[in-house]
């Protein structure tokens, strides 16, 4: 991949929104070359989506997160792409990940209440075949998301006099 072709994807991971336009003028290319760039990255695969990070918190929109880590047993001859690819198919799944260490699969899961993730997990995913266990975490707080840090809040605890 050109340096150029690399830099364009770098401008558009930090800002999806900035015009082919605005890209060429940045990189002292043409728009036309941007624009061809960017179908050819779209057309091979390379940029999958264009995607808004939203603070749901601050709309108030109660989503609740966990992330479950997944112990398998791979079919053979398939690994563990078979159930990754059953598990991925469950519209609570927002992330699935394959994973060194001391469980297989890393799954992040969306819901509107624990109850509700809790029953995914108890009901749908505990279930199928070839999963041995499971661990869920729930997300308490977000600090920091595809490397922005959301508010940086005040603090408000009374300073400590010796």
């Amino acid at each position: 991949m050109e340096k150029e072709t690399k830099e364009i994807l770098k401008i558009l991971e930090n800002n999806a929104k900035l015009t082919p336009e605005k890209i060429g003028v940045m990189l002292g290319i043409t728009e036309e070359k941007v624009s061809e760039q960017i179908e050819k990255l779209e057309k091979d695969g390379v940029i999958i989506k264009y995607k808004t990070l939203i603070d749901w918190e601050r709309e108030e929109e109660e989503k609740v997160f966990a992330f479950i880590d997944v112990k398998v047993i791979p079919e053979r001859g398939k690994g563990f792409d078979a159930i990754a690819t059953r598990i991925q198919e469950y519209p609570e799944v927002h992330s699935l990940y394959l994973m060194s260490g001391a469980y297989d699969l890393s799954i992040v899961v969306e819901g509107r209440s624990m109850k509700e993730i809790a029953f995914f997990v108890a009901e749908r995913l505990a279930t199928l075949e070839g999963i041995q266990s499971t661990a869920t975490h729930f997300l308490l707080k977000k600090y920091k998301i595809d490397g922005v840090v959301l508010r940086k809040e005040e603090d408000k605890r009374l300073e400590m006099v010796p």
